[in-house]
């Protein structure tokens, strides 16, 4: 049946649970640190999304933990290389259990936006959007963001790392100047620029998150020191192994000095090598 909710590792079949979804549970089963989970088909989320009350109740299950969760989409066809669908289907963070139904609602609509829909008319696909959905345990971050195990910009084959203090969404939206690092494959230091790091994304008293200050002396640290930067390029190093040289990473520095990640996809945008 597809209309299963799975733990996330059990999550192998594209068509029923996404790209997203597979991808998180190929790390799992690689030894990969990845925060647990469920995945829901995509047949389950159309029924939570009507409503149906058997498929809601399903939400009750003890494998999805009473705690601060992040609901993320997961496309059938999203995070491949030819359709990363980066930006285009809704992500929430810190939902509360009994709230993961409204947050999988939004997620099912974020595939039927007018600009969900030209993307897939964009890349070929079908206009029948099946969108699965993950549902984790939220790391309460230090410090997170993104790392290309290519250089987007350039094609050289170096690591590119930005990062921010708090969630890694200060990264991913911009709010930011966050720290740019580049490292060698090897993982040496080729540049660290400090970025000026005003805010933070953090949770809200409730669902949600918010915008908070980042307190004067730490707005131009940087949030990665030496041991960090060797933990995230091993985490690269580590899933190259699992799926292939040009990465796009999400990852996020926890209170117990762990790297997670978050999310790994192709790099979609990759440019070639430059002069």
């Amino acid at each position: 049946m597809d209309d299963r909710l799975v733990p996330l590792a059990d999550a192998t079949d594209e068509s029923v649970f996404g790209g997203k979804a597979v991808s998180l549970a190929a790390a799992i089963r690689a030894g990969l640190p990845v925060p647990p989970g469920v995945a829901l088909g995509a047949v389950l989320v159309d029924r939570i999304a009507s409503g149906d009350q058997a498929a809601l109740e399903l939400l009750t299950t003890p494998h999805i933990p009473d705690a601060r969760l992040a609901v993320r989409s997961s496309a059938v066809g999203e995070d491949s290389a030819d359709a990363s669908f980066a930006g285009q289907h809704a992500t929430r963070l810190n939902i509360r259990k009994g709230s993961v139904h409204d947050a999988v609602r939004v997620v099912w609509a974020s595939a039927r936006t007018d600009a969900a829909m030209a993307y897939r008319a964009r890349k070929g696909l079908s206009m029948q959007p099946k969108i699965g959905a993950v549902v984790q345990q939220l790391v309460e971050p230090i410090a997170a963001g993104v790392l290309f195990t290519r250089n987007p910009l350039t094609g050289a084959d170096e690591r590119m790392i930005e990062a921010s203090w708090g969630l890694g969404e200060a990264v991913v939206s911009g709010i930011v100047v966050p720290d740019r690092v580049r490292l060698s494959p090897q993982g040496a230091l080729l540049e660290f620029v400090v970025g000026e790091k005003d805010v933070k994304i953090w949770y809200d008293a409730g669902d949600g998150t918010e915008e908070v200050p980042v307190a004067e002396e730490l707005r131009t640290e940087p949030c990665l020191d030496a041991r960090h930067l060797a933990a995230v390029n091993d985490l690269a190093d580590r899933c190259r192994r699992v799926w292939g040289s040009d990465l796009d990473l999400e990852w996020a520095l926890g209170g117990d000095q762990t790297i997670y990640l978050l999310q790994c996809r192709p790099i979609t945008t990759l440019r070639p090598n430059a002069p």
